[in-house]
């Protein structure tokens, strides 16, 4: 297709302008900057509601039927780049660092983009929610003018990610913490588990569309710590392209490193930690045709970034005080900055949260860095830490995050190993059954609650990451005590009892006393 398949009138709620076709440009660069647009309204968008696709047409195909030329694009500059730079780079261009060795970012025709006002956004945001839309029904795609705008919806590969559950934490907050408007974003409650699954089906889809374009890309390559090579072999499996994985041996739990195995990922586990790991697969991808999926690559982010655009819908366009991020290689801070910080300059909202990035303290580079009043950072020797995908002592996205807390007057807090636990055992308490990394933010807003930086009241949100269902064997070793030097103070044993009426009926009455007691 010429142009890209973005705005299908069938999904389009009535009254909202359409987007029509532009004649455009191609400079030799490929980055398309198109002319202005005018939005009008379209008796399109109401016929096409009533009638259903037919029967032997699938959303794919009826996706094509739809498409509609645009004027939005995106491409690559320098992270942070001052406004006399000209460099610059296509999305289709295979390119992680600018050419000083920075990072780079994925900048968008804002201009374009502003042509639109907020209640437009926001109206076309919410009418795509809970749709089985091609390509509209994942929470990623549903922001696809805000995320890849350029490429063909027949080339996404999505798993209708996102979406997830933003959880009212009423007896945790109302327990532990006093608080009445505590809520939970469980970004684990994606495909593969965790919320890497959000930035990998854009990175994926790019993948498949310059393989397509016959671009020299014969895999996807990533080091991990258990999460990133479950959301790449699954996105990858899907589309048919081949993946590879560097995993630190002994470092992730089984239930991480079966889903790369089970997605048929080539696996590679290594005598290493993850820093050595991304090491090794960023001088690999520099000598092979493998695409690198690690957060490096700035593509992941601008999935990423759309877990703070639906907190924005989910309130329905009220801003929380506060929104809590767990942080390893720290593209996730910067990520949910960036999605507040365009809902903003869009019109969507009028301010932006206060960010708090939340570190393991045996993997804690920024909380010091943070500590020392943003001088030199330092890299550090991450430690062992049951929050083992923020087991990270050398972050790849540390301007990033550093920018993005800076940019909102944000803070970071660090978590023990025992408060993370604790922390992690009392939010299972009331029934949410959360990761590690969660315990790290939770501890974060403990620490942050008792010192009065957040009042009772705040409206505050904190991400939680991954399924809890990855980190049983924590569980399991914190519920039978059988952690070194640790209390385990919330832990909940089984109780074993003799098999006659007796015995169960002694046992059932002491704990029935006890909780009457609570009372």
């Amino acid at each position: 297709m010429a142009a890209s398949c973005m705005l299908r009138s069938s999904f389009l709620s009535p009254g909202l302008p359409q987007l029509h076709h532009q004649s455009t440009s191609k400079p030799n660069n490929g980055i398309h900057f198109f002319t202005p647009i005018k939005a009008t309204a379209t008796n399109d968008a109401i016929s096409q509601q009533k009638h259903r696709r037919p029967a032997d047409e699938n959303i794919r195909e009826e996706a094509r039927r739809h498409c509609s030329s645009h004027n939005f694009s995106a491409r690559y500059v320098p992270f942070n780049a001052g406004p006399n730079s000209d460099e610059w780079y296509s999305l289709d261009e295979i390119v992680y660092r600018s050419r000083s060795g920075g990072l780079l970012d994925v900048q968008h025709d804002m201009d374009a983009l502003k042509k639109f006002d907020g209640q437009y956004w926001r109206s076309l945001f919410d009418s795509r929610v809970g749709k089985t839309t091609w390509p509209y029904g994942s929470g990623v795609w549903s922001k696809k003018e805000w995320v890849l705008p350029e490429i063909d919806s027949d080339d996404i590969v999505s798993a209708f990610e996102g979406n997830s559950n933003l959880f009212w934490a009423e007896r945790f907050g109302k327990q532990f913490l006093g608080m009445t408007d505590l809520w939970v974003k469980h970004c684990g409650i994606s495909h593969t588990g965790s919320f890497k699954d959000l930035g990998m089906t854009v990175l994926v889809s790019q993948v498949n569309r310059l393989r397509k374009m016959h671009k020299p890309v014969v895999g996807v390559g990533c080091a991990s710590t258990g999460d990133t090579s479950a959301a790449l072999s699954a996105y990858c499996a899907s589309a048919g392209i081949p993946s590879i994985v560097f995993l630190p041996a002994n470092k992730i739990s089984m239930a991480q490193l079966v889903q790369p195995i089970a997605n048929g990922a080539f696996v590679l586990s290594i005598d290493t930690d993850f820093d050595g790991c991304m090491q090794l697969i960023r001088e690999v991808t520099a000598e092979l045709p493998i695409y690198l999926a690690n957060s490096l690559n700035s593509l992941r982010l601008e999935g990423q970034k759309t877990a703070a655009i639906e907190i924005l819908q989910q309130f329905d366009w009220e801003v929380p005080e506060w929104v809590i991020v767990p942080g390893g290689n720290l593209g996730n801070i910067y990520a949910f900055y960036k999605g507040f910080q365009m809902c903003k300059e869009l019109g969507l909202v009028d301010r932006i949260p206060r960010l708090v990035c939340a570190q393991a303290a045996n993997a804690n580079p920024l909380y010091l860095h943070y500590k020392s009043g943003w001088k030199d950072f330092k890299p550090v020797k991450a430690n062992t830490t049951f929050a083992s995908a923020i087991q990270i002592g050398d972050p790849v996205s540390i301007d990033r995050a550093v920018f993005a807390l800076q940019q909102c007057n944000g803070i970071v807090e660090e978590a023990t190993e025992e408060e993370l636990m604790d922390a992690m055992a009392q939010a299972d308490s009331t029934g949410m059954f959360i990761c590690p990394h969660t315990g790290v933010a939770l501890t974060a807003l403990f620490k942050l609650r008792n010192s009065g930086v957040i009042a009772p009241t705040d409206r505050t949100v904190v991400v939680s990451t991954a399924h809890g269902l990855k980190f049983t064997q924590s569980k399991i070793d914190y519920h039978s005590k059988e952690i070194k030097d640790m209390e385990c103070r919330f832990a909940n044993p089984p109780v074993e009892v003799k098999a006659d009426f007796g015995s169960v009926m002694d046992v059932l009455k002491s704990y029935l006393l006890s909780q009457n007691s609570k009372l």
